[in-house]
This record gives C-alpha cells, sequence and structure tokens, in this order.
C-alpha cells in the first residue's frame, strides 16, 4: 500500500524497491544471452512494474535493453517459420505485437527503421484477418489443411488484443512527421480498407482502421492517396454513404464529421457514376437535417459536410431551388451569429471549422446567384437554377453576411494575422469582392487598410508561416496545389483591388497605402519563380496580368503619382529585364501584351532627356521598346493578300491590350522623339507598311484608328518617316494605307 502512494504521488514514477527490481531486470535484459532469457526478463518487469506505471525514462531504458529486433523477429517467425518455434504462431504474433505497441508508445521510437520494417507485416494481419490468410499470401501456409476446416482457420484468427495492438503500432507511426506518406508508401490504404470490409472485429475496425485511414486522407497525403488508390477509396466511401443514408437521424448527426474525412479533393474526384448517385443520396438525406430544428452542435457538421458535398459536385445534386436557397440562408446565419460578437470574443475552433463551412457554401452560392438569368453555370442543371427573385433573395442574404465577415475582419489585430480561420475570413470576402463591389462601398473603403495590410505581411514573411502552410494543404485552398509562398493573401484580393483601383474614393486609399509598391514587388518576386520553370512547368500565371491591369489603372488615372513614386522606376526595371524574354514565351502572351502595353502607358508620361532635343532611350529603355516592338509587330497579320489587316488568332484575348499599346506607343513617340530610330531600325515601320500596302480589305475600324494614329505621330517627329510613308501610299496602288485621311494629309498625298 505504501508502495502504491509513493508511485502515486509521484505521479507514475516507481518505489525504491520496484526501481531495485527493474534494475536487476534490466541487467538481465542486456546480458540475456538468448530470447527465452529475454521473454523471462520481459515477464517479470509486467508482472512486478505494471505499464501503467512506468515513466517515459523508464520505458526508455527498457527499449533500449530490449531493442526492437526481439518482436520484429517473432513476428517474421510467426509468419515465414511457423513450424521452427516451439509456441504456435498465434501466440508469437500476440506476443510481438504487444511487445511492439508498448514500445511505440516512446515518440522516437515510431520512427525508427526496425520499427517501420514491421508496417507490411501489420497491415498483411489486419488486411486478412488471420495468422493463416498471411501465411498462404507469404506462400509458408499449410496446403494440406481441408477447405472446410472452419475450426483450424476460426483458430487462426485474429484476436482483438493482436489486431488493437496492430492499430496501436499503424497509429504511432502515423502520428510522427513523416508517418503519413511512410504508412502510404507501405500500401496501408488498400489494407485498412480490406479491413474495414472483415467481418470479424468490426467494430474495432470501425473504431481504429476508419480513423487511420481518415489521418492518411487529411493534408498532404489526401491528393496522393486517392491518386494511389481510388478504387479501394471509391469502394470504401460508397459503402460509408449509403451507411450514413440508412442510418438515424441521432446516428446520421454524428457521422456526418466522418463521411466528410472520406470523400476525394474536388480534382480527384473519380469518374464514377455511382459517386455522383451516392452524393445525391447523401444530399437526400441531408435536406430533412437542414429542414428541421437544429442545435448548434448539430447544424455545424451538417453544413461543413454540404460545403463539402459542393466542392466535389457543385449544385446539380443538391437539390431543388427553394432547398438550394435554404441551404445558403443557414449557412449565412450561422456566419452572422458567429461573427457578431462583441470585439475580444473568442472564436471556438469548432465554431471556427463551421464557419470555414460556411464560407465555402457562400462562395458556391456567389457563383449561382450572379448568373441568374443566364446560361446554368457549370455542375448546375436548369432544374435547379434559381430564378431572377430567387437570386436577388440569395445576394441580400450574402451582402448581410460578408457585412459580418468585414466586422469581424476590423477586430482583427496584426498578432493574429496568422491565424488559419482569419485568413478564411479574409479570402471568402475577396471571393465576394471579386464579384461585388457596388454594395457596401463606405465599409469596404474603411477595410482596406486591413486588407491591404494582410495581404502586405504575408508577402513578406511566407517562410515564417508554416501553420497557414499547413492549413492550406489541408483544406485544398492552393490553386496550383503547392507550397505556402505568401503571395497567397495578395492572390485572392487583386480581383478586387484590380476593381477599386478604376474608382476615385479607393483610389485614393489605395495610393495612401503604397498598393503600388506592393504590386510591384509581387510581379517581381512572382517574375522570379516564374523564371525558375520552364518546359510544361512553364504555366500562365493570372493573377501577374490581374497586378498589370490595377497598376494600369494608377497609370491611366494617376500620372503625377507615377511620374512621382519610385516604385515605378522599380517597375520599368522590371519591365525592361521580363519582356524580351516573354516575347519568345507563346504560352505567356497575354501577360506581354500586359507587361508591354503597362511600360508603354508609363514611358508616355515621360519628358524628354533634359538638354538633349532628341530624347534618345537609355540602355534598359531601348531593350524595352525593342522587345514591345517585336511584340507588337508580330501580332499584325492578314488571311491573303486580298484580306484585312488584322490580330492573329493567338492575340484574340489581348486584342484591346494591343490597341492600348499602340495608342501608348504614339504618345511615347511625341514625348521622346529618339524612338523613332528604334521603330525604323527595328523594323515595325517597314513591316506595317507593306502589311498596309499589300492587303486589300480595310483593317477592322478600331484597329485602322490606332495604326493611323501611331503613324502618325512617327511622321510628325522624323521626316525620314514622312518621306518612307509617301511612297509607299504612292507605290502601294491604295491598300489600307491609302485610305487613312489624317495621315494622307500629314504626308501630303
Amino acid at each position: 500500500m505504501a508502495d502504491r502512494e509513493q508511485a502515486a504521488a509521484g505521479g507514475g514514477s516507481l518505489s525504491e524497491s520496484q526501481g531495485q527490481v527493474l534494475d536487476r531486470c534490466l541487467h538481465a535484459l542486456r546480458h540475456a544471452k538468448n530470447d527465452s532469457q529475454t521473454l523471462a526478463a520481459l515477464l517479470l518487469i509486467t508482472r512486478l512494474c505494471p505499464p501503467t506505471r512506468l515513466d517515459k525514462p523508464t520505458m526508455r531504458r527498457i527499449l533500449e535493453a530490449v531493442g526492437l529486433n526481439l518482436p520484429a523477429r517473432l513476428l517474421v517467425t510467426a509468419v515465414q517459420n511457423p513450424d521452427g518455434s516451439v509456441l504456435p504462431a498465434r501466440e508469437l504474433l500476440s506476443l510481438g505485437t504487444a511487445l511492439l505497441a508498448a514500445l511505440s508508445t516512446e515518440p522516437d521510437t515510431a520512427s525508427r527503421p526496425q520499427l517501420l520494417a514491421t508496417v507490411p507485416l501489420l497491415l498483411g494481419l489486419l488486411a486478412h484477418g488471420s495468422v493463416s490468410g498471411l501465411q498462404n499470401r507469404a506462400g509458408t501456409g499449410p496446403v494440406d489443411r481441408p477447405a472446410g476446416d472452419e475450426g483450424a482457420q476460426e483458430s487462426s484468427r485474429l484476436d482483438e488484443a493482436t489486431a488493437a495492438d496492430c492499430f496501436q503500432v499503424l497509429t504511432a507511426v502515423c502520428s510522427v512527421p513523416r508517418g503519413p506518406e511512410l504508412l502510404l508508401n507501405r500500401a496501408a490504404v488498400p489494407a485498412l480498407c480490406r479491413a474495414v470490409d472483415q467481418n470479424q472485429n468490426q467494430t474495432l475496425s470501425q473504431q481504429r482502421a476508419l480513423p487511420l485511414l481518415g489521418c492518411l486522407l487529411s493534408g498532404k497525403t489526401r491528393e496522393k492517396a486517392w491518386r494511389k488508390h481510388p478504387a479501394e477509396l471509391l469502394s470504401l466511401l460508397l459503402r460509408l454513404a449509403k451507411e450514413f443514408c440508412r442510418s438515424s437521424d441521432p446516428t446520421r448527426f454524428q457521422t456526418c464529421a466522418r463521411l466528410v474525412r472520406f470523400l476525394p479533393p474536388p480534382g480527384e474526384a473519380p469518374q464514377s457514376e455511382e459517386l455522383k448517385e451516392a452524393v445525391r443520396d447523401v444530399w437526400a438525406a441531408l435536406r430533412p437535417m437542414l429542414q428541421a430544428k437544429l442545435t448548434p452542435k448539430q447544424i455545424g457538421p451538417v453544413l461543413v459536410l454540404g460545403a463539402c458535398l459542393l466542392d466535389l459536385y457543385g449544385w446539380e445534386p443538391v437539390g431543388p431551388p427553394k432547398f438550394c436557397c435554404l441551404l445558403v440562408n443557414r449557412a449565412c446565419v450561422e456566419v452572422r451569429m458567429g461573427l457578431e460578437e462583441p470585439p475580444g470574443t473568442d472564436l471556438s475552433p469548432e465554431l471556427q471549422h463551421t464557419l470555414t463551412g460556411c464560407y465555402r457554401i457562400m462562395e458556391a452560392a456567389m457563383e449561382q446567384a450572379c448568373t441568374a438569368g443566364d446560361a446554368a453555370p457549370p455542375h448546375c442543371s436548369s432544374q435547379n437554377a434559381l430564378s431572377l427573385q430567387q437570386s436577388r433573395q440569395v445576394l441580400g442574404v450574402l451582402t448581410e453576411a460578408f457585412s459580418s465577415v468585414m466586422f469581424h475582419l476590423q477586430q482583427v489585430e496584426p498578432g493574429r494575422f496568422s491565424d488559419p480561420f482569419v485568413f478564411a475570413s479574409f479570402r471568402v470576402l475577396c471571393s465576394w469582392l471579386a464579384e461585388e463591389t457596388s454594395c457596401l462601398k463606405e465599409e469596404v473603403t474603411a477595410l482596406l487598410p486591413f486588407l491591404v495590410g494582410y495581404a502586405r505581411r504575408h508577402l513578406q514573411e511566407a517562410a515564417s508561416e508554416q501553420g497557414l502552410s499547413d492549413w492550406m494543404a489541408r483544406v485544398s485552398v492552393g490553386e496550383e496545389g503547392g507550397a505556402w509562398t505568401g503571395g497567397e493573401a495578395l492572390r485572392y484580393l487583386l480581383p478586387a483591388l484590380c476593381h477599386l483601383s478604376a474608382e476615385d474614393a479607393p483610389r485614393k486609399v489605395l495610393l495612401s497605402l503604397d498598393l503600388p509598391l506592393l504590386l510591384v514587388g509581387f510581379l517581381t518576386q512572382t517574375w522570379t519563380s516564374l523564371r525558375e520553370r520552364s518546359g510544361p512547368a512553364l504555366s500562365r500565371d493570372p493573377s501577374m496580368e490581374t497586378a498589370c491591369s490595377a497598376l494600369l489603372n494608377f497609370t491611366v488615372t494617376e500620372p503625377e503619382s507615377v511620374r512621382k513614386d519610385p516604385c515605378f522606376r522599380t517597375l520599368e526595371a522590371h519591365l525592361s529585364e521580363a519582356l524580351p524574354v516573354l516575347v519568345n514565351k507563346p504560352r505567356l502572351l497575354v501577360l506581354a501584351a500586359n507587361y508591354c502595353t503597362l511600360g508603354l502607358m508609363i514611358g508616355r508620361l515621360k519628358p524628354p532627356t533634359a538638354g538633349e532635343s532628341s530624347g534618345s532611350p537609355d540602355a534598359a529603355q531601348r531593350r524595352f521598346f525593342c522587345a514591345a516592338l517585336r511584340l507588337l509587330g508580330g501580332a499584325l497579320g492578314s488571311g491573303s493578300d486580298s484580306g484585312p489587316v488584322q490580330l492573329s488568332d493567338g492575340w484574340a484575348e489581348a486584342a484591346e491590350l494591343w490597341r492600348l499599346s499602340l495608342q501608348a506607343l504614339g504618345g511615347c513617340v511625341r514625348v521622346q522623339p529618339g524612338l523613332v530610330a528604334l521603330i525604323r531600325d527595328e523594323g515595325w515601320l517597314r513591316h506595317t507598311l507593306g502589311l498596309l500596302t499589300r492587303t486589300g480589305g480595310p483593317p477592322e475600324r478600331n484597329t485602322e484608328e490606332v495604326l493611323e494614329e501611331v503613324l502618325c505621330a512617327v511622321v510628325e517627329r522624323c521626316p525620314d518617316c514622312r518621306q518612307e510613308v509617301r511612297e509607299a501610299m504612292r507605290s502601294g496602288g491604295g491598300g489600307a494605307l491609302g485610305r487613312m485621311k489624317s495621315l494622307r494629309k500629314l504626308v501630303a498625298v
């Protein structure tokens, strides 16, 4: 009794007498000459020093004395050479797994190679549910056992204690940093799926196998698991979906969260009609649940499951429009109730999880509501598309919910900028601002200091934000599925900034926040990352194009700021470096057109170089303008000699940028006459005149106007160019060039 009281007071430590016994046992373990002596010492330890009374240092001493080789040998012997042991295979397995389970409670042990080497055997035991099944697979099982010898088969079944020990070891491995990946590479997913299907130990499989599979299907291993084992995971998901639909309401509420973990990532969903039908059935089971009066603990898992189903197949399987409106309304009500709390109120992790699911419903609702009256959006049939009235109702409740999101973000201190829930709130608000900037204008403008400051902080401190990186991996919100770079916050905000920078009041606030400097920094940082990729990995980055559009808004509307702000000099240097590279990257044509337009629009604001009437460009400007002329000249062509001058097909998306670039080029020529020499030397003038004289049909109206505008600017500044245009008009037999009246007047033809 005294020993027990002393041990309890020591928080699990051993009494003095137990410690002395343990020391002698450890000495025996270290000097054991065979496995029998080792097992005897271990048995004595478990009799005199129960495992529940052993603290971590003591367990570590036992581990060092026993090592992992003994339990590993017991497992191998049981499977590969059962006849060579005095103990039956079942007892060898029971003893080996019990030792491994006890030793795996020490975190350092779970990552040791000796223990990891046993993982395939443990998975095989669980998958086959018996010793004989694993022996037969290894080719060591008895071949003369009658097929109907059910007694022998029953005796080889894995008992519950051994199965529990196997799960304990695998769970310990899964908890180490690289554990999920190690298990995935050792075929844990198909083995555990089969274990769930085994009839025996069904309760244990539900309690241990499903949570372990859930760990493998979350985080960074989720997509890889679905890519490697789609058939097994699909079969398991279909089974769980059927169980969910057949269960009673109380059980159904409890299993919502479990079903979420087994849904595939949206990008990895198998093309299966069975799965689509199963999702419809789950929605049918969710409808009465959402229509009922629910407690906060009940509605949270239901809304999160609904959000994940929306991610998977959109609105098409959800149900009739009336229910879609109900789903959005309930999500918005939860957001308002959760966020409209007094400042300083901490939100519980459960509430944050629920609200994050509501955010995803709100994002999906934005797309559906904004397309009302148009063609049905993707994954949305005409049967469940919203009417115009329903769309207005949805937009109304969304506006109220986003007002609550803004209220919440106003209370966020810089110390919480790395909080994943703050990022989720920021992200959903950006998705709304990308579509809707006319509502709540004053509130949005007042929130701009937070939004810009938040994006700037993440761009500058990406390396120290591992928590956000892990969260991004878990919820799969990364656009490219890559690692956290810090630029994600700004990427989500960019569409809204593009809209807001075109309006007077928000633009003044954005200028006061040095937004141009932030955008220039984003472009240069992203360009550095882009240049590191090549070949198939080189892909278009729409966020860079959107950043250019926002900068272009400042360039057009705030010329004095552009002239004075040094960040635009940094931008010019970046453009002169990047555009010559982009000219040779057809996949990045739209980005090249944005860079060209932006650089020319800035160039038109520059006065001639002091003391030089010619305004000759420096080396960097020359490099940029030469690349711009090659890009703009290469865009023009004609289908035949008699066809009109027109932009090539590849320029369809960037046609307006091409026209704006030509207008800006004309402005650059007027303030920097030295550019005319480049226009001649690079062959742009000769190429353009040749096209306009060879083709018979007139160019498209806007194309003709911008071409004539830049040609007029050139001939105004250069007598030699004027003569060249005059000769082309006289010798070209008319053509499109001869129909440009303003140009004819300038060259006196």
